[in-house]
């Protein structure tokens, strides 16, 4: 999915939903559109923040899984690489010229980690995360076979409750475990707390954050009075990133919906109780969907159902209309109320996804458009790429 895309080869509406130059009312549906210019506001604005406030930012690819797009955040938002869920995604990215990848999951399988000590033949600094110390001589002896360096953050559960060690003690006993191990350097400490993301009151996220900065700050200052250094701390997402960045113990932020924005992400609240999709970021994402049948005179159907997005997070907000509303889908049709039949077949809705990340995850195209003209086709590079 990293190959050039050559358009004359490909027939729209079989592979590929549009054409650079093409009218935006000719976009086939159901597909994935980017307001490219919203977009690029929302990416300079992260890199200006970051840069402001002397943090770097590492974008979560995870969430778009676009070399693309990654690519548009290093020239645009200054970003210093990209970080993933998978080895299969770090690949992706390697290969499309993305020269910092950090794998911000634990890799286990003997094979995952063979591919892994290889990523750095392919250009990239190339890290994981490691919180249990059975992963340290697995890891170590895949990067000595293969005459790499794989870079390893200790990760910390500051509050999600996923993966992660809770204590200090255990953070050093594996920092120093892995500095003493061949072929790997430790690099630092992930602390991502992603379960406070999308609360909606900022005083209820800060105050999740500030636990797991004090958790953190124990850890780095312990490891430093041992000697031990940390390049990266990192952590911080679109709802908290204010507060990772103004710790004084951060110093890598990890946000990536930010970019595109979704209506879960958007319906959380600034210090002032704004809608964070009302003033600090703009939607960039969509969903265009058309209606195909209005046989009855209060409901139009439209050809985004299920396979078209994920609902995981609620359903989809129609954008820019009070007027009608999405209230139900099934595998192939979404209802969208229309009360006073204002709605026509062929008609075309913008819908915002209730979960980016997942929505992207199920197609294979970002229609870019500018100006109501097609102005670029992105693959979903790493679409697929679970492993």
């Amino acid at each position: 999915m990293n190959a050039p895309v050559n358009f004359d080869k490909m027939d729209v509406g079989y592979d590929i939903p549009a054409v650079p130059g093409m009218a935006e009312g000719d976009i086939q549906t159901p597909c994935l559109v980017l307001d490219l210019d919203a977009l690029e506001r929302n990416i300079k604005k992260m890199g200006d923040y970051a840069k402001a406030h002397g943090m770097r930012h590492r974008v979560h690819g995870k969430m778009h899984k676009s070399v693309d797009v990654a690519l548009l955040q290093e020239r645009l938002g200054g970003s210093v690489g990209v970080c993933c869920q998978k080895v299969s995604e770090a690949e992706v990215f390697a290969r499309g010229g993305i020269k910092d990848v950090l794998v911000s999951n634990q890799v286990r399988d003997p094979a995952k980690i063979d591919r892994l000590a290889r990523l750095p033949k392919l250009g990239a600094r190339t890290i994981c995360c490691v919180d249990m110390l059975d992963n340290v001589a697995d890891l170590s002896a895949a990067a000595v076979k293969h005459g790499t360096t794989i870079e390893c953050l200790v990760e910390i559960d500051c509050g999600a409750g996923r993966c992660g060690v809770k204590t200090t003690p255990e953070v050093v006993a594996l920092a120093k475990a892995i500095n003493a191990a061949p072929g790997l350097k430790f690099a630092g400490i992930q602390a991502y707390q992603g379960a406070m993301q999308h609360m909606d009151s900022y005083a209820d996220r800060k105050a999740k954050i500030d636990l797991a900065v004090a958790q953190v700050k124990d850890a780095v200052d312990t490891l430093k009075s041992d000697g031990i250094a940390c390049d990266i701390v990192g952590g911080g997402g679109t709802g908290s990133y204010y507060f990772e960045s103004t710790s004084g113990v951060y110093n890598e932020l990890q946000c990536g919906s930010y970019a595109f924005m979704d209506a879960d992400y958007g319906r959380i609240l600034d210090q002032n109780g704004q809608r964070i999709d009302q003033g600090e970021w703009e939607n960039a994402l969509f969903i265009l969907t058309s209606v195909m049948s209005h046989a009855k005179a209060d409901k139009a159907i439209v050809d985004a159902g299920l396979k078209a997005q994920s609902v995981d997070s609620g359903l989809p907000v129609v954008f820019g209309r009070t007027d009608v509303k999405y209230v139900k889908c099934s595998d192939e049709h979404g209802v969208v109320e229309d009360p006073a039949g204002v709605l026509k077949v062929n008609d075309k809705l913008k819908l915002v996804p209730g979960h980016c990340d997942p929505t992207c995850n199920v197609h294979d195209w970002y229609v870019g458009v500018r100006n109501g003209v097609v102005e670029t086709v992105w693959p979903v590079s790493a679409r697929g790429k679970a492993y």
